[in-house]
């Protein structure tokens, strides 16, 4: 081995094919526990007779999915309502905790900590028995406060994540405080931020879960009302596997979604492939330089 392949060998680990059909032989080790795992769980749900059409002949009445689509659309439109205000509070909470002014910092800075620090289900019953407000408010609201200060600790850090150099250049030339905000520091902490606030997202579809505990007829609380209410032999497992890969699939595509949207923000027309036909040689360059000849010269 020469001088340099010895001092590569000792600064960095050169790749081997030998982990190769060990990393291999570990993934179908991993893949036959899961499957393993997954038939002994049916062979549990097979041994309790969760699989006998009793159990699963409530879901053939119209009433039972008619209840079923009533709380799944209860539990969309609490999710969109925090969905929409959750981010216009974080953004205004932020907008606040960077002001340059005092008297706006601190207490937006108080706000944040506050509702950011108290569970999500203390604030629903505050405003449920407190303030007296509707299930579906009480719900929407108790999530609005609460993510909407992650949220406002989301873009906050996103602002800052943005290079020093650039707020400095943009106030050298002469722009303001709040211009310098706008058109520079915000666009780019939206995009360093967007797979965060998705996954805030995805808490606040699985939040609205918590409407269970405080009567809201949403999925959950439709699925309990079908396990609990109907004369047959307690069908809670057969609810339990209705209602999850519905959830489930929900959060999955919301996922997929914001890395979709993040993809498409990542990509800048400027830093696109452009096809450039090769400059014929002798051609006068925009540097007044000509290109070098077929000889290796210049023309």
């Amino acid at each position: 081995m020469t001088a340099n392949t010895l001092d590569a060998a000792a600064l960095y680990d050169l790749t081997r094919p030998r982990p190769r059909p060990r990393r291999s032989a570990y993934g179908i080790l991993c893949a036959v526990l899961i499957l393993g795992l997954l038939a002994w769980i049916l062979s549990l749900l097979f041994d309790t007779g969760q699989f006998i059409p009793t159990k699963w002949r409530p879901f053939e009445y119209p009433g039972t999915r008619e209840l079923l689509l009533r709380g799944l659309g209860i539990t969309l439109k609490a999710f969109g309502s925090a969905a929409v205000l959750s981010p216009a509070l974080g953004f205004v909470l932020a907008t606040g905790r960077l002001s340059h002014h005092r008297w706006v910092r601190r207490p937006a800075t108080v706000v944040v900590e506050f509702f950011r620090a108290l569970p999500v289900l203390v604030m629903i019953f505050f405003v449920l028995v407190v303030l007296r407000a509707q299930p579906l408010l009480a719900l929407v609201a108790g999530l609005t406060l609460h993510h909407g200060s992650v949220l406002a600790e989301v873009f906050r850090s996103g602002v800052h994540c943005v290079d020093r150099g650039q707020r400095e250049a943009a106030l050298a030339l002469g722009m303001r405080r709040t211009r310098v905000m706008s058109y520079v520091l915000v666009p780019q902490a939206l995009r360093a931020v967007l797979p965060a606030v998705a996954g805030q997202l995805v808490v606040i579809l699985r939040d609205t879960s918590l409407g269970f505990l405080i009567t809201q007829e949403e999925f959950l609380h439709a699925g309990r009302l079908i396990a609990s209410n109907l004369d047959y032999d307690l069908p809670f497992i057969p609810v339990v596997m209705v209602i999850s890969p519905i959830c489930i699939g929900m959060c999955m595509l919301l996922s997929r979604s914001a890395r979709w949207v993040a993809r498409r923000e990542r990509r800048s027309p400027e830093t696109e492939a452009v096809d450039v036909a090769p400059a014929e040689p002798g051609t006068l360059l925009p540097g007044g330089t000509l290109t070098p000849s077929r000889c290796g010269g210049v023309q």
